[in-house]
């Protein structure tokens, strides 16, 4: 999947000029198409259209498009038409079972072909690698990505988002998706490393927000409110960042080590936990699972191990 710019394009490019080459122009404008508005969709086609970017918009539900038509957006009729106004072509759908849906239709296909696409839409790293693999059979080429942070964020400094794909690729349109905000990381040229970092990110955020969610149930349970709790698990917040760090460390190099906090400890904490819930009438399936995952390294000899080893030991296959 090559660069697409054309090497005719000159200087003085013209509006009409900058829709099918997707650079920006020598007035400082470029374009951009924008599939899907969602909220974060329309953020994004809101963000370009606040940088100056020339945006067109499509969805597939029709009626989403009336605000950002009234700030400047052109509003195509189909989603074929859409992908023709620009060489750059940005899809952020609820999952790629939709995006399939508009980006694998014949006509959509057909007019994409030559063109970038570059899919913000959260899914797993095995439906990015099978796009990636369309793409390439149809001539499309194509830029998988993730959006870290929410719809507030774009067009601020606070945004986040991942890229993957041809790096070559990538730095042609960055000018352009830089009008989004934020940072921008381009992860290598493997199609599903933007997903797979999403997934790994996203577990990392669900599973505390469950655990946080468990400890407000329970602490209720014991007459302590949410907002009295809020301080305290603030402070426990507060000491992740530096661990996740040193515990990068053990995972890589295989050390995980145990001093101070070995996993015998934590798989005895776990335990008050799920009495305590139970006690409660409160489900402690997630916390039995993990104490389980526990119990599973400390049996396999690694009770005097920190508790990164259960990562790898979940690893083995």
């Amino acid at each position: 999947m090559s660069s697409s710019t054309s090497s005719s394009a000159s200087s003085s490019t013209s509006p009409s000029d900058e829709q099918s080459t997707g650079r920006p122009s020598s007035d400082g404008r470029s374009a951009v198409t924008v599939l899907g508005l969602g909220p974060m969709g329309q953020a994004l086609a809101g963000a370009f259209l606040d940088a100056g970017v020339r945006t067109t918009v499509w969805n597939r539900t029709p009626g989403k498009d009336k605000e950002l038509v009234e700030r400047g957006a052109s509003s195509a009729a189909s989603a074929e038409e859409a992908v023709a106004a620009a060489q750059l072509t940005v899809v952020c759908v609820v999952n790629y079972d939709a995006a399939d849906a508009v980006l694998r239709r014949d006509a959509v296909t057909d007019a994409l072909k030559g063109r970038t696409v570059v899919n913000l839409t959260a899914d797993t790293p095995g439906r990015a690698r099978d796009t990636g693999d369309w793409a390439d059979r149809h001539g499309i080429h194509y830029l998988d990505g993730a959006i870290m942070t929410p719809t507030t964020t774009i067009g601020t400094p606070d945004a986040v988002f991942l890229h993957s794909g041809p790096r070559e690729l990538y730095e042609q349109h960055l000018p352009v998706l830089e009008a989004l905000g934020g940072t921008h990381t381009h992860l290598g040229t493997e199609i599903s490393r933007a997903a797979a970092h999403d997934i790994a990110l996203l577990d990392i955020f669900w599973t505390a927000m469950a655990g946080y969610a468990h400890a407000l149930a329970v602490a209720r349970a014991e007459g302590i409110s949410a907002r009295e709790l809020a301080p305290f698990a603030k402070g426990i917040g507060a000491i992740l960042p530096p661990l996740f760090e040193e515990l990068a460390s053990d995972m890589d190099n295989g050390t995980f080590s145990g001093e101070g906090n070995p996993l015998t400890s934590g798989a005895s904490s776990m335990a008050h936990i799920v009495h305590t819930s139970e006690e409660h009438g409160i489900d402690a399936a997630v916390m039995r699972a993990v104490e389980g995952w526990a119990r599973r390294t400390i049996g396999l000899g690694h009770g005097a191990d920190g508790f990164m080893r259960v990562a790898e030991v979940l690893g083995r296959h």
